[in-house]
């Protein structure tokens, strides 16, 4: 494990954010944003499309700093069983109340902001962020985790691919459309690939733990796979979604396949512990790239 000893202040609560992962918070705003350009009569509602952005991005960074509290008081990031990011807990570099009132800090955010977009938009929104929390919560905190159960992907795919980017859509026409939850769609395959990659990593001190995340139900092998198919089926998804739409200008996205290539080589020639975290910042990469093609293609194209 890494041992982060240089970090202090700012700095240290800043890479227990975990910013790497950011991306996934970044792109579907974008994207389901750029979506509805040209639907809104008059143009886009730009303070709703800056809330949806903090609102993913508070939930995000909310969500990291709850993985890292209820890993760290489980033991699941003691004994040097891990590697990659910061560990505020596990490693000790943060009190436990700490790290857990800057979870329910940046939760707290997210449902502030979110509230003045359901009150401007509808109260369905209400019970959607509510959803969000509880999910990035419970994702590894409470007494059975789903994340320790497989299903983290599953909240990754739902939360930061559909409603995510098909709320921002949402929240700037008032309805969903099969273009938002047509976007939706390689955005949540290139968001759970992020999650993928990084539980790969972990397979080893996660099965010494008893942490059942879905890589280490499948297996070392077929994690690989899963994450190249991910990858593979984002990419798939752009030139229907285009055509349909009418939106072909959206096919410029496909580009970021290049930046994809060295992920999936690292990946397919068996990178294992520390030579996994650069594919999770390449997979950020990509995912970043695609997003800012994708989203700019949609908007031009509308």
């Amino acid at each position: 494990m890494t041992t982060h000893d240089d970090l202090t202040g700012l700095r240290l609560w800043f890479a227990g954010a975990r910013p790497r992962t950011l991306p996934a918070a970044v792109v579907p705003v974008a994207v389901g944003t750029a979506a509805a350009v040209g639907t809104v009569p008059g143009g886009l509602i730009w303070w709703r499309a800056l809330a949806a952005m903090v609102v993913s991005l508070a939930l995000q960074v909310a969500t990291n700093y709850a993985n890292d509290y209820s890993d760290g008081i489980r033991g699941t990031d003691a004994d040097g069983r891990r590697v990659g990011p910061v560990r505020l807990v596990g490693q000790g570099l943060a009190a436990p109340s700490a790290v857990k009132r800057a979870a329910i800090t940046a939760f707290g955010v997210a449902a502030v902001v979110g509230a003045s977009l359901a009150l401007a938009v509808g109260p369905e929104l209400f019970v959607v962020g509510a959803l969000a929390i509880a999910a990035g919560w419970f994702y590894t905190g409470g007494p059975r985790p789903y994340g320790y159960a497989g299903l983290g992907e599953v909240f990754v795919f739902v939360f930061f691919g559909v409603v995510a980017t098909a709320g921002s859509t949402y929240v700037q026409t008032g309805r969903l459309s099969s273009l938002a939850l047509g976007v939706s769609l390689p955005v949540g395959f290139l968001a759970t690939a992020l999650l993928v990659v990084n539980n790969l990593r972990d397979i080893p001190g996660d099965t010494e733990v008893g942490k059942n995340t879905l890589a280490v139900r499948l297996g070392d092998r077929r994690t690989r796979v899963f994450y190249v198919a991910l990858l593979v089926s984002a990419f798939l998804t752009v030139p229907p979604v285009a055509g349909l739409s009418g939106r072909l200008t959206a096919s410029v996205a496909l580009v970021a396949v290049l930046a994809g290539q060295r992920p999936v080589v690292a990946v397919l020639s068996g990178a294992r512990g520390p030579d996994l975290i650069p594919v999770l910042a390449d997979t950020g990469r990509v995912q970043a790239l695609f997003g800012l093609l994708f989203a700019a293609g949609l908007a031009v194209g509308a």
